[in-house]
This record gives structure tokens, C-alpha cells and sequence, in this order.
């Protein structure tokens, strides 16, 4: 009876967007995780503790915490990354592998290796590692990027994949 006076030939209004933002483009590719935990301690010298999740995002928590009281504060890091402007600063490491680095202690690291085997998808999905009408400016131009930055876009949908879901593979400790 009541879709008698159903509009015909209306399309449904489009759902509201999402907040926080996120990416549309989710790789349905890991990384192997020994192989980030392994890079991401090896760059901070073994000098603090990680908490990794399952995307590979790794969190610097302070060093001595119980593995709660570590999940807990990583959690608490990554979400504030997610739930603000997620601030990125992709680096260039001397092993040939990036890391992307946020305005609060976490990194994603990008094994360069991953990237060569899946590099067709990454350049084919660069821009929809962008969230909702997000825009960078870079030297190239809004929203144009170079490798460097499609690989920085790559590992930042990491970070929203853990951020959306924050399941801790893992914690690694520092070695002092």
C-alpha cells in the first residue's frame, strides 16, 4: 500500500559520507608483518617498544608498559591520527624501503619489495588511497603524484585499514 505514492524514476538520495574520511581503495595485499616488525625496529634501534596491528601499522608506545596497558595506548595513538587530519610524512630509507610517518608516534612501513611485486595496482589505485574529497598539493600539482608519493599513498591505506579496525598482532619490545 505505501509504495503507492513512492516517487517512480527518483533515485534513493547517495548515503552521507563517512567521517573520518577514508580511502575507497583497501589493498587486498599484505604485508608480511615479521618483515615490518622487523624493519620497524631496526629503524627506531631497538630502542623502543612497537605495538603492531594487523595492516602492519606500528605504534612507539613508552618502553615497560604491560602488553594491556601497550594495546591500549596504541590504540589510543592511532585513533587520534584517524579522528584528526591524518598528517603524513612519507621517508625514504637508506634500505630502499619507506616509511610514512604521522604528526603522533606511529609509522607504516613500505617494504620495497611489495611494492615491485604489486606495482600495476598501486599506480592503477594511487588516487583512490585518497580519502573523500581530499586534496595534496605537490610539486607536481594537486593530487599529481610521482612513485614516491603513490608508494606514500599505498602505505598510508595501511594505517586507516588498522585505524578502522585495530586488532594487535603483536608487540615488540625494545632490546635495552
Amino acid at each position: 500500500m505505501f509504495g503507492l505514492f513512492k516517487k517512480k524514476g527518483v533515485p534513493p538520495p547517495p548515503p552521507p559520507p563517512s567521517f573520518p574520511p577514508v580511502p575507497k581503495w583497501r589493498p587486498p595485499f599484505a604485508q608480511p608483518l615479521d618483515d615490518i616488525a622487523e624493519r620497524a625496529a631496526f629503524y627506531t634501534n631497538r630502542q623502543r617498544d612497537l605495538v603492531v596491528f594487523r595492516h602492519g601499522t606500528c605504534v612507539l608506545v613508552p618502553n615497560g608498559l604491560t602488553d594491556e596497558q601497550a594495546a591500549f595506548a596504541a590504540k589510543e595513538v592511532l585513533s587520534k591520527i584517524f579522528r584528526f587530519h591524518p598528517d603524513m610524512n612519507p621517508v625514504a630509507m637508506k634500505d630502499g624501503n619507506m616509511t610514512v610517518q604521522y604528526n603522533h608516534p606511529a609509522l607504516n612501513v613500505v617494504l620495497e619489495r611489495v611494492v615491485k611485486e604489486h606495482w600495476t595496482e598501486i599506480d592503477r589505485n594511487h588516487l583512490d588511497a585518497l580519502t573523500t574529497s581530499e586534496v595534496l598539493l605537490t610539486p607536481l600539482g594537486p593530487n599529481k603524484f610521482d612513485d614516491f608519493g603513490k608508494r606514500a599513498l599505498f602505505g598510508r591505506c595501511f594505517m586507516f585499514m588498522d585505524a578502522q579496525d585495530p586488532i594487535v598482532e603483536r608487540i615488540v619490545r625494545a632490546a635495552v
